[in-house]
């Protein structure tokens, strides 16, 4: 919301809500831009993208204009599973010299999807775009130079990839899974 977005996601011009569900955050942060102003962005919300394909179909009833929707693929986001609509968002919607802020995008990804995520991300970010990520996938964390921010109960820390709670809980696991299992379900 500080940025100009829907607080239930989409690009900047989407204006609706369905339920008030976000946090007081925004009222407490100052953002800047650079020189160069972005031509594109979007909040995916993971949580309500449901939401915004309802949007996209309810203004896409009203006569006028070029359909929203084609911006997305063409297809309705309703009629593809959780993934694929994610994956229609992410190659066809995201255009570029855009700013992107993503809450948990690996909900609807698989992990090959999450690697094909890696390289369209590369693509924009080579096409002058900045992504802000909240997420629990290793694979998605792993983007290379990326700051990597890490919340605990008792602070924020800057790590490495390899320093992540995430990637040494998931390292240890994939290293040893038997072990790691036969100790749990003891």
């Amino acid at each position: 919301m500080a940025s100009g977005f829907n607080p239930e996601g989409g690009s900047f011009n989407f204006n609706f809500s369905t339920r008030q569900s976000h946090s007081e955050l925004h009222r407490h942060l100052r953002t800047s831009r650079g020189a160069n102003r972005r031509k594109d962005g979007y909040f995916l919300r993971s949580e309500s993208f449901f939401n915004v394909a309802s949007e996209i179909e309810h203004l896409d009833e009203e006569p006028g204009g070029p359909k929203i929707i084609d911006g997305y693929g063409g297809r309705s986001l309703h009629e593809q599973s959780h993934g694929e609509s994610f994956w229609s968002l992410l190659m066809n919607r995201f255009r570029g010299n855009g700013f992107y802020i993503l809450d948990e995008p690996e909900a609807a990804l698989s992990p090959t999807k999450q690697i094909a995520t890696l390289l369209r991300m590369h693509e924009l970010i080579n096409n002058n775009s900045q992504f802000i990520i909240a997420t629990h996938s290793p694979i998605l964390v792993a983007y290379p130079d990326s700051l990597i921010y890490e919340f605990s109960n008792n602070n924020v820390q800057v790590r490495r990839y390899d320093q992540t709670e995430l990637f040494q809980t998931y390292h240890a696991f994939l290293n040893n899974a038997n072990h790691t299992l036969d100790e749990l379900l003891k």
